[in-house]
């Protein structure tokens, strides 16, 4: 059965419309998905597919939302209220406990703090409010020497990127964010979904998994005291399911920033949109040498957590060394465990986002995101 594809795509990117009609056609029938994706501040994708699947409809996004955190960050050092070679300690000092004192902001961001998560864990509640989040972990021990080694902060790094700005600001990453980013452009990108928009969020579905692919994720070793296990929060005795988190209201309402965000394709692409290029008439939120410094890889080379080979740049993933090695040098964003996928190529000016319901397999930005960056990328270089 041929999959109905709705949206539009500008002249010259049609080929983007052949690739996701013929991903979509190949998935299980219940598949819901956004494609959305701009040029130079100019959409030129946007499309989406499967039932109950709006332009607007929102989804967990994951990890793609640090993106939307980094950013905040990004703009707060541009005009100088952060300074990212200050130490942590300068805007927090209660971070300084236990070996951390000489940690700088920079470091930080890197994913080079040590300090993944806690010895015994954290509740549900505690990993809805970035507040206890960063609270717990003033006073764990980093698991290894702050700045000698990088590894995912997965569900911490928000929460203690967060802490610094408020305590530089008063405000909460979420409040600068809504303030700043999402309300003047009105994307579709939440850190905290107001309840009366709630009716646009379609539940996250857990992964659904082949036998063959199963088996794989067997064979995955994964003892409880691992640094993953202590990463990812699965060594406390009951670990909710990845699909559970932003089917939490709490978790949405909150919005925590390394992973409680909710959005629409077009929201992803947007948000980058506006950081990178003119949008709705208004000048890029990032200077061009902010946009190279958060651009700029920090760490790369073998993930302590992740097991493998993974590059970071300021706040963001390194996308293009992580996973397209087609995109332009200093290609800046973030995916999301669940298989969303956003980011900004300012080489190119291509911005792109990605958003599906049932978690992909085998976790982090979903394989099909391969042939669709491709083919929006060719287009974008095309046109």
């Amino acid at each position: 059965m041929t999959p109905v594809i709705h949206g539009t795509v500008v002249d010259g990117f049609e080929r983007v419309r052949e690739e996701f009609a013929a991903f979509v056609s190949g998935e299980l029938p219940d598949y819901e998905g956004q494609l959305c994706a701009y040029v130079h501040g100019r959409k030129v994708v946007d499309l989406w597919a499967g039932d109950g699947c709006e332009a607007d409809s929102l989804y967990g996004v994951f990890s793609s939302s640090k993106g939307a955190a980094h950013l905040v960050v990004a703009l707060l050092i541009q005009e100088g209220t952060l300074e990212p070679d200050r130490k942590v300690t300068y805007y927090w000092p209660e971070f300084g406990a236990e070996g951390k004192g000489s940690l700088t902001l920079r470091d930080l961001l890197a994913h080079r703090a040590g300090l993944v998560g806690l010895d015994a864990g954290f509740t549900d509640e505690e990993l809805a409010d970035d507040r206890a989040i960063a609270e717990r972990l003033a006073d764990q021990r980093p698991f290894w020497r702050p700045g000698t080694a990088f590894g995912y902060h997965a569900l911490v790094i928000g929460a203690l990127t967060g802490e610094v700005v408020r305590r530089a600001t008063g405000r909460t990453l979420q409040e600068v964010y809504e303030e700043r980013v999402r309300a003047p452009y009105g994307l579709g990108f939440h850190l905290g979904l107001p309840a009366g928009l709630d009716h646009r969020y379609r539940s996250a579905q857990p992964m659904a998994p082949t036998p063959e692919q199963q088996a794989v994720l067997d064979s995955v070793p994964q003892g409880p005291h691992t640094l993953s296990s202590i990463a990812f929060n699965t060594h406390v005795p009951e670990p909710g399911g990845l699909a559970d988190y932003p089917n939490s209201r709490t978790v949405r309402a909150n919005g925590p920033a390394s992973a409680g965000g909710v959005a629409s394709a077009r929201g992803l692409a947007g948000m980058y949109a506006a950081a990178i290029s003119e949008l709705d008439e208004r000048p890029p939120l990032l200077k061009p040498d902010t946009i190279a410094e958060v651009g700029q890889i920090h760490s790369t080379g073998y993930d302590l957590v992740a097991r493998a080979h993974k590059s970071y740049a300021l706040g963001f993933q390194a996308t293009a060394d992580t996973w397209y090695p087609f995109l332009g040098a200093g290609t800046f964003g973030h995916s999301g465990a669940g298989g969303s996928q956003a980011f900004a190529d300012p080489r190119s000016g291509l911005t792109y986002g990605y958003t599906r319901r049932r978690c992909a397999f085998p976790g982090g930005a979903a394989p099909e995101n391969q042939r669709l960056v491709r083919a929006v990328h060719s287009a974008a270089l095309a046109s």
